[in-house]
């Protein structure tokens, strides 16, 4: 923030610059605020301007937004896919099996870190498209649940 003395027809002003964007000044005179457009061309600067979209963690089981996937690729809350890379350890259901949300399925091992995959819907299992041992990577289709 800037500070500035003016005196103008006499009479003294305190004028602090609180922030310049384009062509628009924000500043207070005398503890009272003011947008003041400046009336000179802008030049554009060569530093652009970061902006950060929101991220979403790909292992959410309820996401805040909508993902997109390819239209070839299934969808639904019905697949279970991986949420990170890594080799099948153990697969706790069978097709056929009724779960629950929240029931464990798989426990996938990452980084010399054992995860559980967890029903996300209740249901009945469909199909299984891994077996124990197989390595998987993020997002891969792992378990088909049904009605």
């Amino acid at each position: 923030m800037k500070k500035f003395k003016m005196t103008i027809n006499g009479n003294q002003y305190e004028v602090n610059i609180v922030n310049v964007e384009d062509n628009i000044a924000e500043v207070e005179v005398n503890g009272t605020h003011y947008q003041v457009e400046i009336d000179k061309q802008i030049q554009k600067t060569k530093t652009p301007k970061l902006v950060r979209s929101v991220v979403s963690p790909s292992t959410d089981s309820a996401p805040s937004i909508q993902k997109t996937s390819s239209p070839s690729a299934p969808k639904g809350v019905g697949f279970v896919k991986a949420p990170l890379p890594g080799v099948i350890l153990n697969v706790h259901v069978r097709e056929g099996d009724i779960v629950k949300v929240g029931d464990k399925l798989i426990t996938l091992e990452a980084m010399k870190m054992e995860n559980s995959v967890n029903a996300d819907k209740e249901g009945k299992i469909l199909s299984i498209k891994i077996k124990q041992g197989d390595s998987v990577l993020e997002g891969d289709l792992l378990i088909e649940i049904g009605s």
